[in-house]
């Protein structure tokens, strides 16, 4: 028996319970190996207020490893049973939601419901925050039919949760219809809306919801900010993105950072093709965080500025930041546009082995561009086949575009192949493969690849076409 303290022992929290997760919990050798921290910290001072050192334990946790050791002691000594108000329950749902663990924030929700205790205007827009998290539209409907019974649905937090779920889940009418029927919606209601038109691409939607924001006499907010500078980025509208920095001076506060909004007025320059001023703004910041230099990166990569852009990442690391993902897709990318191959092989390696980073799609995908573009077709073609998950459509229209450009007829075939499994309604590959053949002087191919998209009925679908490389 593993005993730590005296009268607390992983076999005796078992026994005492009888919840699911607790076992789950307990059984996992991470749990184990720190849980004589949990059993010597202060929920043992039993002089004090339970819930009240549990709120504490709550505001100081960092991780999910501290969160469900919390939750686990919550759930050996009934501690909801004694203290049922809605604000614990949340407390924890807020924090599972905060720490990106949507399904246990759920499931802790569907707990408290069982329990008998009813959600609060507060325990609704986290719940609903989850649910976008998960894209998990049903729940949101459920939801959104209890606000309606419990007359939450009009609250200025519940109401702008229901706009970004339908909004994220690309119900705009639904969306729409929400914020339409408060005629005293709040700010937050006007962001949810300019937020989800602007991240589903319709940007010149999100920019006049923006002018009727300020029609209605709101002035906006940091969050506003970020929604309207991304929208005019996807317009690439410097005119537009000029008027939009002024506002910025406006809604700066001294009581609260404005990296975000000054991280996203990088973002939008870097889109507008002005990286001067993105590079003001960037200088600007006290103290640029992964964001800041990730947006610099991505913006000199998209301009085909790669030198700059591997400079800002040397400068970046030197600081002492860490990059992330995101950070690593800017540099590839630039690798690509600088025609840098062994600079990115080494990123690559870099990415997995000195920061522990899996690659993704997206590094995937910029590594066979990369290689592709400097006719090393047999080593794309082995990072395609060592992937660990399936390519998708635009990896394999990355090769497919390298065999056309050098007229590669064995490895245009294998790859077009794949292609018409993906997208067996596309003409794309044929067209491609029709044109490799054409540049070798294989008319004979041209010609069945022509009868095969006609016996296949396989026209030319209007502004479609076949995604060969990235940029």
């Amino acid at each position: 028996m593993l005993s730590l303290v005296p009268g607390i022992s992983l076999s005796s929290l078992l026994m005492k319970s009888s919840h699911p997760l607790l076992h789950r919990l307990c059984k996992t050798h991470t749990f184990r190996k720190h849980f004589t921290i949990f059993a010597t910290s202060s929920f043992l001072d039993t002089h004090e207020d339970p819930a009240k050192i549990v709120a504490t334990q709550l505001s100081k946790c960092t991780n999910l490893l501290q969160l469900n050791q919390i939750y686990a002691h919550i759930i050996r000594t009934h501690m909801l049973h004694s203290y049922s108000a809605a604000f614990h329950w949340n407390n924890i749902i807020r924090l599972y939601t905060r720490l990106e663990a949507p399904k246990k924030a759920l499931d802790i929700y569907i707990f408290m419901s069982r329990a008998g205790v009813l959600p609060d205007c507060y325990t609704l827009p986290i719940v609903l925050k989850a649910s976008c998290q998960l894209f998990a539209l049903e729940i949101g409907r459920q939801l959104h039919s209890l606000a309606v019974r419990l007359g939450l649905e009009s609250n200025e937090f519940c109401e702008s949760g229901f706009i970004s779920l339908y909004s994220k889940a690309g119900d705009f009418d639904k969306a729409r219809k929400v914020f339409d029927e408060n005629p005293e919606r709040k700010l937050g209601s006007w962001n949810a809306i300019i937020a989800g038109l602007s991240q589903d691409g319709r940007a010149k939607e999100a920019i006049d919801m923006f002018i009727g924001l300020k029609k209605c006499g709101f002035e906006p907010d940091d969050v506003t900010i970020v929604s309207v500078t991304s929208a005019c980025g996807s317009l690439g509208d410097l005119e537009l993105a000029l008027q939009v920095h002024k506002y910025v001076f406006q809604v700066k506060s001294k009581q609260k950072s404005d990296t975000l909004m000054l991280n996203s007025l990088i973002d939008m320059y870097g889109k507008c093709g002005r990286m001067d001023l993105a590079y003001k703004v960037f200088w600007e910041i006290d103290q640029p965080n992964v964001s800041s230099w990730t947006s610099m990166i991505v913006g000199y990569a998209a301009n085909g500025l790669a030198n700059e852009a591997l400079d800002c990442f040397h400068y970046m690391r030197e600081s002492g930041i860490r990059p992330n993902h995101v950070t690593f897709v800017g540099v590839l990318s630039a690798c690509v546009h600088g025609g840098k191959v062994q600079e990115g092989k080494h990123f690559f390696e870099m990415m997995k082995n000195v920061y522990q980073i899996e690659p993704r799609f997206a590094h995937y995908g910029c590594m066979v561009d990369l290689l592709g573009r400097a006719g090393l077709l047999e080593e794309a073609r082995a990072m395609v086949e060592g992937m660990p998950m399936k390519a998708n459509v635009v990896i394999w229209g990355c090769l497919m575009g390298a065999c056309e450009k050098f007229g590669n007829v064995k490895m245009g075939e294998w790859v077009a192949k794949y292609l018409q499994e993906l997208e067996p309604w596309s003409d794309g590959a044929y067209v491609v493969l029709s044109n490799i053949y054409a540049s070798r002087g294989l008319w004979q191919e041209v010609e069945r690849i022509r009868a095969v998209m006609k016996h296949r009925n396989l026209a030319k679908i209007p502004a479609y076409s076949l995604a060969t490389r990235l940029d």
